[in-house]
């Protein structure tokens, strides 16, 4: 991979830990500025912390990334410390298992506000910086259980859902602009929030055709690719990520 980024500033959010993290340092390693955006300050510092370690440039701004008036202030910070946007990877969201019929209206709502209204208005956010630059790229992280289902996750599913379809019409919106967008669902990843879920996470990796569970660097390898000028001509697409628990072309 060519590391093509050029410092170019990329905001990824929900990077203090897991996935974003990764994401954020492989986009350091391909020379991009990172801002590093998550609701839990301590860790999106720890991840700057990584980033400069390794030589990278990053920043660390604590912000909830469904807020409004949050994000427009994070991205304010970020514009006057790095410049303007011309990355952004949504990552942040939640991902709670609850049966159907014991999903409440709030928390219903409160998955949709992180999960997809959140993107909606990150995207909105910076998306201005790049239709004036004429390059950009938008990557959401969905979820392979929108492709396969998942048991008591109907709430987050319909979320990441309803992001897969915006990454689309967005992507066909704006397809003449230099800015694409694109989607990576990931799998079964190696993450503090899988440990959390309620699953054994082992034994259901042995029912993956990899055998194994993923690594946070597999999903940060593939938003490197779709972040690069060898993706330029790519965009309303998946990158599936999952060991091969799902195959097909969405």
């Amino acid at each position: 991979m060519t590391r093509s980024l050029n410092g170019r500033t990329a905001v990824v959010t929900g990077a203090g830990s897991g996935i974003g993290r990764a994401i954020a340092l492989r986009l350091a390693e391909d020379t991009a500025k990172i801002a590093v955006w998550d609701i839990n300050g301590d860790g999106a510092a720890e991840t700057v912390k990584l980033i400069e370690a390794a030589g990278g440039t990053a920043i660390a701004i604590t912000a909830d990334c469904s807020d409004k008036a949050a994000i427009h202030a994070a991205a304010e910070e970020t514009r006057a410390k790095l410049g303007p946007f011309a990355i952004l990877v949504n990552n942040a969201g939640i991902a709670p298992f609850t049966p159907f019929m014991d999903i409440d209206d709030d928390l219903f709502d409160k998955v949709i506000h992180i999960n997809l209204r959140g993107p909606y208005l990150l995207t909105k956010e910076v998306l201005p910086d790049m239709l004036a630059a004429g390059w950009g790229r938008v990557i959401n992280i969905t979820s392979s259980s929108v492709q396969s289902g998942s048991f008591a996750q109907g709430h987050y599913v319909s979320s990441k859902g309803g992001l897969m379809g915006m990454t689309k019409a967005l992507a066909l919106e704006f397809a003449p602009s230099g800015v694409t967008f694109n989607m990576v669902p990931p799998g079964f990843i190696d993450t503090p929030m899988l440990r959390a879920a309620p699953i054994d996470a082992d034994a259901f990796a042995q029912t993956l055709p990899m055998k194994r569970i993923g690594k946070p660097e597999d999903i940060a390898a593939a938003c490197a690719y779709l972040a690069s000028e060898e993706a330029s001509y790519i965009t309303g697409q998946t990158i599936s990520t999952n060991g091969g628990r799902y195959m097909g072309s969405h």
